[in-house]
């Protein structure tokens, strides 16, 4: 193979241009030796905030423990049901079988990948206490009739907006729109660390200050608990580092937008899309800006096609290949559910690269390679 391969990310593209400033950021906290919480942890929580167009934000030590402290903080528990997505990272449900409450699913949009808000009401029960939609690949999901059935039926609403750091729905950014909204600060997300750590946000200073307390075990002060909480506190060098990259998020997100448009306009024009072709475009829904976390098609033939793709040293990636309400380790808890859009999904989607250093050479590289295989 005499061409480069093409990664799904290039994290050291991006180091290379931040560097110096990371290094620093590094340093500042070694100098100070303070390593949890502390005074970067405070100023991240205040800057994505108000990035995420809210008042508090609470940085914890990853996106799967947003989501459980979410969960905790507004009481959920043994015999509570929480309507979510079947497609999703596995923390999403994950963490509300970790509470011993039962996630209730609700199949997704196969243009979106998103829950289909409209289905949502039919699963309430006198169970119900909150609704948790999931943000997938950058896009929001339907928050109005979300927001609309869970003022109705006075439910919790937390978001997962754990892909979605900076999109917006008519104007209100993601993680701002509900009670509490989670945050995955992981490598591979638009804004990713140098590790693990996340952040909950929302505008109730009586959640924000629950949500602090049950992060660090409880105490208040220290070793007088007042709830039973966990071990969820930030890293000072994670904050450190995060917050040398988020004057950087809003250039990298518009990379992403003109990486994936130059993406749809290719593939249109190679005669892949329209009714009878072998892939299909997941399109904007018009309701705000898509940040791109992930650029999703979906194809005909998808193993075989990313089989190809690797042989011309092109990455591709499965999210996801096993839908939550299909995972054995659900099998026999009662979590079974008719989605059959999930599970079309986990067999024809795929995630092209879309990182803000990818050229337009290469993206065109990507999809000649994929018209290449559909002419076979």
């Amino acid at each position: 193979m005499t061409e480069k391969t093409i990664p799904m990310l290039d994290l050291k593209a991006q180091y290379a241009a931040l560097r110096d400033e990371i290094q620093a950021a590094i340093e500042r906290v070694m100098e100070s030796q303070q390593f949890i919480l502390g005074p970067e942890v405070e100023a991240l929580e205040r800057e994505i905030a108000e990035y995420s167009h809210c008042r508090f934000g609470v940085g914890v030590s990853s996106g799967t423990d947003a989501l459980l402290l979410a969960l905790m903080t507004i009481g959920i528990g043994p015999g509570d049901e929480v309507i979510t997505s079947p497609y999703s990272f596995f923390a999403t449900a994950g963490s509300i079988v970790r509470l011993g409450a039962r996630p209730v699913f609700v199949d997704i949009d196969l243009d979106t990948l998103n829950i289909q808000a409209n289905q949502i009401e039919a699963r309430i029960t006198p169970k119900t206490r909150a609704i948790l939609p999931v943000h997938l690949c950058g896009q929001m999901a339907e928050m109005d009739t979300i927001l609309d059935v869970a003022r109705r039926y006075n439910l919790y609403v937390i978001e997962d907006a754990c892909q979605a750091i900076g999109a917006d729905f008519h104007g209100q950014r993601a993680g701002s729109l509900g009670h509490l909204g989670c945050f995955s600060f992981f490598p591979s997300k638009n804004l990713g660390g140098a590790g693990d750590s996340g952040m909950v946000v929302c505008n109730d200073p009586t959640l924000a200050d629950r949500a602090a307390l049950l992060r660090n075990h409880g105490h208040r002060p220290k070793y007088y608990n007042k709830a039973i909480g966990g071990n969820f506190r930030m890293d000072a060098l994670q904050a450190a580092i995060l917050r040398a990259k988020l004057p950087h998020l809003e250039n990298w997100t518009a990379a992403r937008r003109r990486n994936a448009a130059l993406y749809t306009e290719l593939f249109q024009q190679a005669g892949l899309t329209g009714q009878d072709g072998p892939v299909t475009l997941l399109p904007e829904r018009g309701w705000g800006r898509h940040i791109y976390h992930l650029y999703q098609i979906r194809v005909s033939r998808r193993d075989e096609l990313m089989a190809f793709l690797k042989t011309h040293g092109i990455a591709s990636e499965i999210y996801y290949p096993v839908p939550l309400h299909r995972q054995e380790c659900f099998a026999g808890m009662g979590f079974e559910a008719d989605c059959p859009n999930a599970e079309r999904a986990s067999r024809e989607t795929l995630a092209l690269p879309i990182y803000p250093e990818l050229t337009a050479a290469q993206i065109e590289r990507v999809v000649e390679t994929i018209r290449a295989f559909y002419a076979l």
